[in-house]
């Protein structure tokens, strides 16, 4: 794979596979019209500008094509971890299956990632996109283990409603499948907690005493009338649940250059606004705010390699070895010998001392009211500072060894 150079292809192509390799780089051309207009307006060839500009647009328009955008230019970074995961993980699943997995749900990135503490984006998408694809894999692992009956069981009611609405349902439904899931909890309980994954369809005495007790509830639960549950349309109701929950434990990625749903025509891209320069532009200064962010991730940079070199002897050597040579916690353990969860512990520990640093800095520098909202943000910031740090710490070594 060659790396893209021009910042408009970086901002407006995507990656081709071939059967599970890099192919090619297919240019979309709504969203090279959208960068090539931009950039002629704005002059601007800098990627921390085009980062904080359609962040920006992405936090100010819902549906906004800055997503888009954002999706073009962390394809590497994507490819590069499902690459690095399919090497590391015994799966059936395909390179090309974690990659559209993991930036089809670009938007934890987005919502994870604060520039004004001076970050790191590709960092940032690299340490996301991992723990996403982790995380699709042990939940798809537990949808496919599972029976239907079995996976409603585990499903928290959070995630039922998560589902069905991702699945399309309207607000009326889901109150009325998830009353019914509720009656079902309530009179159908596996035996044995360790075999509750291979549950199977309850009886018909079962569905109708179901079916009752949802009757009996849906007048005083539903915030609408609703049709009578019979035995019959209370397994349909389940079994609709147990699909949506499958789907939405392991989404399938849809392209943006699909058609929309019901039409034979037209893009979901041409949903997206394109008027939305200028609106933006009479907002912010986004030339000042580059600036600043340069400015501030020099003194994040600053602020928490001081907070290192103060860190004693142990301390640096659990994170050199964590980040710097990344070992698991198993191998640090046995290195040190201590135990793993000793070494957690440490971890913990150093953590909550660069971020208490941190923390004092962003409220005297950055004037940033210290929340719970504010500390997972800066812990996202720290984690990928830590990251960059040192790798920045093993590309300098290997460049002193070939000299």
């Amino acid at each position: 794979m060659y790396s893209r150079q021009d910042i408009i292809e970086i901002f407006s192509t995507f990656i081709q596979f071939n059967g599970d390799t890099f192919d090619r780089w297919v240019t979309d051309s709504k969203l090279r019209r959208s960068m090539d207009n931009c950039v002629k307006h704005l002059g601007q060839e800098s990627e921390t500008f085009w980062i904080i500009y359609w962040h920006r647009i992405w936090q100010s328009q819902t549906n906004s094509i800055a997503v888009a955008h954002f999706a073009a230019y962390l394809q590497e970074v994507c490819y590069w971890v499902a690459k690095k995961m399919k090497m590391n993980v015994t799966s059936q699943h395909s390179v090309a299956d974690f990659f559209q997995s993991a930036i089809a749900r670009i938007d934890k990135v987005l919502r994870g990632f604060n520039p004004q503490l001076g970050g790191n984006l590709k960092i940032y998408a690299e340490y996301t996109f991992s723990n996403l694809i982790k995380d699709l894999l042990r939940k798809h692992q537990e949808a496919d283990i599972c029976t239907d009956w079995g996976l409603l069981h585990k499903v928290s009611q959070k995630r039922l409603s998560e589902s069905l609405k991702q699945a399309g349902y309207h607000s009326q439904i889901i109150e009325r499948y998830v009353l019914a899931w509720n009656c079902f909890l309530q009179l159908y309980a596996p035996h044995d907690a360790v075999t509750a994954h291979k549950l199977v369809k309850p009886d018909y005495v079962t569905l109708q005493a179901i079916a009752q007790l949802y009757n009996s509830q849906c007048f005083t639960q539903l915030s609408s009338a609703n049709p009578t549950c019979t035995p019959e349309s209370l397994e349909t109701w389940l079994l609709a649940c147990a699909k949506a929950v499958r789907s939405f434990q392991y989404p399938t990625a849809v392209s943006l250059d699909s058609p929309v749903p019901g039409q034979e025509t037209g893009e979901l891209l041409d949903l997206l606004s394109d008027n939305f320069q200028e609106s933006v532009l009479q907002e912010i200064i986004i030339q000042e705010e580059a600036a600043t962010f340069a400015m501030q991730s020099a003194e994040l940079s600053k602020i928490l390699n001081e907070a290192l070199a103060k860190l004693d002897t142990n301390s640096q050597v659990i994170l050199q070895a964590y980040y710097q040579q990344e070992l698991t916690q198993q191998q640090i353990a046995q290195q040190l010998g201590v135990k793993q969860y000793t070494v957690s512990r440490q971890l913990t520990k150093i953590k909550k001392i660069l971020l208490m640093e941190l923390a004092q800095w962003s409220q005297k520098a950055l004037h940033i009211p210290v929340t719970s909202d504010v500390i997972d943000s800066m812990s996202n910031s720290l984690e990928e500072w830590l990251i960059a740090h040192y790798r920045c710490l093993v590309l300098s070594s290997s460049l002193e060894f070939r000299q």
